[in-house]
């Protein structure tokens, strides 16, 4: 059996064995890697691990570590109570508060949008019983939708890839594809997941930092009542509602570390792990008081699970099952189905490794194609933008790990894992084909 149909069957059997047996599918990776790698590929033990993520590992741990801090003394907290205030209390905006301000973030050109939004969004979730999936999918999504902007970085580089070729380019539609498309995604989401359950529903502004509150239930106008959220004329019998909420000096601290992780990574293009890293060992240095449990907020197993599949992602690149899967699709010779393929064979990567690293594949790969003119160049460009990152809300993409790894410790991971990788599924199956009905079918010239 040829070794890339070998490698392919050996990611499925780890799948199944992870789904059927507690057993972490990161670990399987690294075996997988180290198994396919030496013996079905000849490379050597370190080449073979090689493609572990170390750029991804520190995001993971220094973000986790970070805002781990940053729970611990009551600076999420605080963040909460106030984006409720931005909101008046009206929690049915708040999905798409984190939607546009990941979607800001992301078209000013911080790749790890999500790293800086999903740590607040995810205990904000928690805290006034907005569905999790809903609020770190609309994170995603927002990320997504400003994505290629012409000043981004996924923009940026797929008008340096393709521009150069001199096929018909258009940075307008490479943007506003994305954009649209991401927005209608979060529309049904937040439909489906329970949005509209949360119109009229208000929250009290002022939930003691670092606490529940000491309600259970919300108000809604028509009077109908709404479980696990503080109501707000219970918050002003206690006498908090108008009572600014107390700042102290770790939350200043750690307000100060957050903005410079946003302005140093958005602004200076700063490694995000690093930072994340340098700023949480300070906040240790001068504020160690309850540091010793933050450390162990950090998401090792989502840490494990992710960086071991996306290193056996590398052995399989490493192998050339990748190329040898592509040449097969446009080798076909019927040119919509192969454009379908192509888009099916982003997603399919992306959702399993780092979007900008398989746009990076993707696009190349497709470019012989492109040049022979049987599709449009616009449209066909806009959909592998959107095919290969519209699948990045997978458990196993950078963006889904973060979201996972932002979730709240005393939720049931697991659990949130398993919704998660559903959503992905429906999401890889359907995300290519959308993007390709849209965008290549009609054609643009």
């Amino acid at each position: 059996m040829a070794p890339e149909i070998v490698s392919i069957v050996v990611l499925v059997v780890i799948f199944v064995i992870a789904t059927l047996l507690p057993v972490n599918l990161g670990a399987l990776g690294f075996v997988a890697a180290a198994g396919v790698g030496v013996l079905l590929v000849g490379m050597s033990l370190d080449d073979a691990l090689a493609g572990f993520p170390v750029d991804l590992f520190l995001i993971l741990v220094g973000l986790t570590y970070l805002f781990s801090v940053a729970h611990h003394n009551g600076t999420v907290d605080l963040l909460v109570r106030w984006s409720m205030r931005l909101v008046r209390g009206h929690l049915v905006a708040a999905p798409w508060i984190f939607f546009v301000l990941s979607a800001v973030f992301s078209a000013i050109g911080a790749l790890f949008a999500v790293a800086i939004v999903a740590p607040l969004a995810m205990p904000f979730a928690r805290r006034y019983g907005v569905d999790l999936l809903l609020m770190g999918m609309m994170v995603v999504h927002g990320s997504l939708a400003g994505a290629f902007s012409p000043i981004s970085v996924y923009g940026v580089f797929v008008a340096g890839v393709v521009e150069p070729t001199g096929l018909p380019f258009s940075s307008l539609v490479l943007f506003l594809a994305p954009l649209v498309i991401n927005v209608v995604i979060a529309a049904v989401l937040f439909v489906v997941l329970g949005g509209r359950r949360l119109t009229g529903v208000r929250v009290a502004h002022a939930v003691p930092a670092g606490g529940t509150g000491t309600t259970t239930t919300a108000e809604t106008e028509d009077g109908t009542d709404t479980a696990g959220i503080a109501t707000e004329d219970e918050d002003e019998d206690q006498g908090e509602d108008d009572t600014p909420p107390r700042v102290g000096r770790e939350q200043v601290l750690t307000l100060i570390g957050i903005a410079v992780l946003a302005v140093g990574t958005v602004a200076f293009g700063l490694d995000v792990g690093v930072l994340s890293l340098g700023i949480a060992v300070l906040l240790g240095i001068l504020c160690p008081a309850g540091h010793r449990e933050a450390a162990a907020g950090i998401a090792w197993s989502t840490i494990l699970l992710v960086c071991g599949v996306i290193t056996y992602v590398a052995v399989l690149q490493e192998a050339g099952t990748v190329d040898w899967v592509g040449q097969g699709i446009v080798a076909l010779g019927v040119p919509l189905i192969a454009a379908l393929l192509l888009c099916y064979l982003g997603g399919v990567l992306s959702a399993f490794a780092s979007s900008a690293g398989i746009l990076g594949v993707a696009i190349p790969l497709a470019l012989p194609f492109l040049q022979s003119g049987a599709v449009d160049p616009i449209g066909m460009v806009a959909a592998l933008a959107v095919a290969s990152t519209v699948v990045d809300v997978s458990p196993f993409s950078t963006n889904g790990a973060l979201v996972l790894a932002s979730t709240p410790a005393e939720v049931d991971r697991d659990a949130f894992y398993r919704r998660m990788l559903v959503y992905s599924g429906i999401v890889v199956v359907a995300g290519p084909l959308l993007a390709w009905g849209l965008l290549v079918v009609p054609g643009w010239s």
